[in-house]
């Protein structure tokens, strides 16, 4: 009788083991929390962070540094973090985490709390646009993926055989990959952008005016040309001939792509916002605006593209557009927003950064200095524009204010707006609303030796951002002052 409970009981503790194991996967307290992952904080380009502070005293400041990379024909030497540059956050157990690349080359994991560096890790050239992390989860298995592009690598060449200018890092410095960005017809082999993550692929678009499509994969990474590279889905280039011969070569994609419904769009160099179909991977909707197109999209509650345009290779002036990607791209426009034309640097006008959206408000900062507020979905009844020989509405403006030039993306919160800029200032801004009325207060404010280009990342009573000055400040209520 004995002999015969044996195999019983060994079948019942079996079962037990096997339920203790699913109980305690589906109980799991995973290691990590990707808190802020990607430019603008999602796969829509639209969440702006929380909880941002009444004032901006110096908390901590990480210096930087710089370092030498070529423009044009010319040697220069950059410091700080550039454009986008908006910090990604990670919590790591209970401690969250700053990932920033900087103009030192460096990519830094960096302690939210105080500032301490965990680790750094190098590319070949200065580091201007914002990771994207992925959180890879498989049975009881975890890690973080990093996504990170540099410029192409000081002093190398257009005809460079190797440009590995796109890579993934894990969350403790460690390289599981790189991407050799190929020559094209584009004059740029940089990568600006920040990938989109979509289940199992990431979707990034490169300086040679093409959009990758990847399986981030390490464990499907190949040794090719001598590097370890990842398993590409498909090249999509987002250019034709003709428009590298009316741009000379700026083909290059610096937005971040956009999920909005069952596409992908991503704003190119070349002139067009594309449409990308996520079943057949393929180019199916293309609205062509002819200019070189910097900003990220973003989109709004009514699955709308808020487009920033610049003013380059067109006769009229930059500014915004509002697209409804659920027409026919002949039909697409919603309204158009001019700004004035104004010479500074590079640009000649438009808009460089993205706009911020908040149910109905969008703001968005100019090269000619003005931040304005409008309502997105009111059409001005009186007011009309011209975009390449065709006339728009325009929306209704709700307030403007000349805080002077800025490419960084100003963050809407509550009724708080966060903006940065060419005048070396960081402002926090009211929303103050008076019947059908609506300005902009400024609150308080932090003056930096030096400009901002990059965006800031606002979370939990705190604002990180770097400046061109080569430090990187937590600015936030309690006055503490950590170097």
């Amino acid at each position: 009788m004995a002999c015969r409970l044996v195999p019983i009981i060994l079948l019942i503790l079996l079962c037990s083991i096997f339920v203790k194991i699913k109980n305690d996967r589906f109980s799991q307290k995973w290691k990590y929390e990707l808190l802020y992952p990607t430019f603008l904080g999602d796969e829509h380009r639209n969440f702006p962070g929380k909880d941002p502070p009444k004032k901006l005293n110096i908390l901590w400041q990480k210096y930087i540094g710089g370092g030498k990379t070529v423009v044009g024909k010319d040697t220069v030497s950059w410091f700080g973090t550039g454009w986008t540059g908006q910090p990604t956050l990670v919590k790591e157990f209970d401690q969250m985490y700053i990932i920033i690349g900087g103009f030192d080359y460096k990519l830094k994991k960096l302690d939210a709390k105080t500032g301490k560096v965990a680790w750094t890790y190098n590319f070949d050239d200065v580091v201007k646009g914002s990771a994207s992390l992925i959180h890879c989860k498989e049975d009881l298995i975890e890690r973080v993926i990093i996504l990170q592009g540099s410029r192409m690598g000081f002093k190398k060449l257009m005809e460079s055989k190797i440009v590995p200018s796109f890579r993934a890092i894990d969350l403790d410095g460690n390289e599981l990959w790189r991407l050799n960005i190929k020559r094209t017809l584009s004059y740029s082999r940089d990568v600006d952008a920040s990938a989109l993550v979509l289940d199992s692929l990431i979707f990034i678009g490169a300086e040679n005016g093409v959009l990758y499509i990847i399986d981030p994969d390490p464990a499907k990474a190949t040794l090719q040309d001598g590097l370890l590279q990842p398993r590409i889905i498909k090249e999509i280039e987002l250019f034709n001939a003709e428009d590298a011969i009316k741009h000379k070569g700026n083909l290059v994609i610096e937005s971040s792509p956009v999920l909005c419904q069952d596409r992908i769009y991503v704003a190119a160099g070349s002139g067009h916002v594309y449409g990308i179909n996520l079943e057949t991977l393929t180019i199916d909707w293309d609205f062509y605006i002819g200019s070189d197109l910097d900003g990220t999209i973003t989109v709004t509650p009514d699955h709308c593209l808020i487009v920033p345009v610049e003013k380059q290779y067109i006769k009229n002036c930059g500014g915004i557009l509002k697209l409804d990607p659920g027409r026919p791209p002949q039909d697409a426009v919603i309204w158009y927003y001019p700004t004035e034309d104004k010479k500074f640097l590079r640009w000649e006008g438009g808009v460089i950064g993205s706009a911020s959206i908040q149910d109905s408000l969008i703001a968005f900062r100019a090269i000619d200095g003005y931040l304005y507020l409008i309502n997105h979905y009111l059409i001005d009844s009186h007011a009309y524009t011209t975009l390449n020989k065709k006339r728009y509405r325009m929306p209704k403006l709700l307030f403007k204010i000349y805080l002077g030039t800025s490419v960084s993306t100003p963050l809407i919160i509550g009724d708080k707006l966060i903006t940065a800029g060419y005048d070396c200032r960081l402002k926090i801004l009211k929303i103050e609303r008076k019947g059908e009325k609506i300005a902009l207060i400024p609150t308080d404010s932090f003056v930096a030796q030096g400009f901002f280009e990059s965006t800031p990342l606002v979370w939990e009573k705190k604002i990180y951002i770097g400046c061109r000055n080569g430090y990187f400040y937590c600015l936030g209520e309690n006055f503490i002052v950590s170097k």
